[in-house]
């Protein structure tokens, strides 16, 4: 780790002592993930395209979406890259969270690129089966959420926003808890990802909000004055927050609309769980809801969608997940990107209202 490496020389070099200081990392973290990806997004387009990794698009979806075919996709493999390489420069290599958040980003990577081969090779939109994406992201959450239960049974609680003393205790269930929230929001941002940086814009906001809380929470002074859990290395995850940032402004860089390159499940599922790692090992679980308010209002709309059409025969929506029923209204999608990026930022502020509302 680089930043191993430069404190060793704090002693002869003093100014090299600012390395320790999470702030002072998480900021050249992210700086680090964002000139990774501005400067190797490009060579990763071409590569796609030369080996012809184009977007596959639904026939049953909006029209205006034909145009997208043959975009290349996959592109969440660079943002995953820019995370890993910057987290590596710049963690602590002894902090067992970030290499339980970072062992959920590599394999639900690995799943989504399984899935979004499929969907290239074979030419449908399928790709991976449904059952067989699930029971994958089950596996890995579950050895993740088991290991870290093991070793520290004292975090099998769930606290309440904005109620000071509020606090469910969970024990082994907690396990089955945790592992509810990463694959929920991985799938949840999945389902959000449709239209040209729609899933980056509210996942950097996401991002941004638990860099937030994971530091407080890391924090032993500040998370005792705001009443908040004190969790002995919490605090490091700000700086994979920040790698994410910071990977996430360099993919919307080319995948602003009309996008030059798309995320792909390699890029949906593995971000999405890396956001319920965070939000699990700050502790601050609950709070997802509201953060993440967006990917919640998607998959509810899907699930709401399935059972209005198995129940009565009738759907509620135009069409699901909910950014495609804007967009059959007539919405033009520049709108329904920048309309569900205020909707996050609003949530998001709501969320951080708990810092001081408890």
């Amino acid at each position: 780790m680089l930043y191993e490496l430069l404190y060793s020389f704090s002693s002869e070099l003093s100014f090299l002592n600012v390395t320790r200081y999470i702030s002072f990392r998480a900021i050249i973290a992210l700086l680090s993930s964002l000139l990774i990806g501005i400067i190797f997004t490009p060579w990763f387009i071409k590569l796609l395209q030369k080996h012809q990794m184009g977007q596959v698009v639904r026939s049953d979806g909006p029209k205006t979406h034909l145009s997208k075919v043959n975009t290349p996709t996959m592109g969440g493999g660079i943002i995953v890259v820019s995370i890993l390489l910057s987290s590596l420069l710049w963690i602590s290599s002894d902090n067992r969270y970030l290499w339980y958040a970072m062992f959920i980003l590599v394999s639900y990577a690995v799943i989504g690129f399984v899935d979004d081969y499929k969907k290239i090779h074979l030419n449908n939109s399928r790709g991976l089966g449904g059952k067989y994406k699930l029971l994958f992201q089950i596996l890995f959450a579950a050895i993740v959420c088991t290991h870290n239960y093991i070793h520290s049974p004292s975090v099998s609680y769930v606290s309440v926003p904005f109620i000071k003393h509020i606090v469910v205790e969970l024990g082994p269930l907690y396990i089955l808890f945790s592992v509810l929230v990463i694959i929920g929001t991985s799938n949840a941002v999945n389902l959000t990802d449709g239209l040209d940086g729609l899933a980056i814009g509210p996942i950097m906001v996401a991002a941004l909000c638990y860099s937030i809380l994971a530091y407080v929470s890391g924090n032993k002074m500040i998370a005792e004055y705001l009443h908040f859990p004190y969790i002995a290395q919490a605090g490091e995850l700000t700086i994979l927050s920040a790698c994410l940032i910071g990977a996430g402004m360099a993919f919307l860089w080319y995948n602003t609309y009309p996008a030059q390159l798309f995320m792909g499940d390699v890029g949906s599922l593995p971000l999405g769980g890396l956001i319920g790692c965070i939000a699990v090992f700050s502790k601050h679980e609950l709070l997802l809801v509201i953060i993440g308010g967006i990917f919640v209002l998607e998959a509810v709309s899907v699930m709401t969608q399935v059972a209005s059409f198995k129940l009565t025969g009738k759907r509620i929506f135009r069409m699901a997940p909910l950014h495609h029923h804007f967009e059959l209204k007539g919405w033009p999608e520049p709108k329904v990107i920048v309309r569900f990026w205020i909707i996050s930022f609003m949530l998001a502020l709501v969320g951080l209202l708990s810092l001081k509302l408890r």
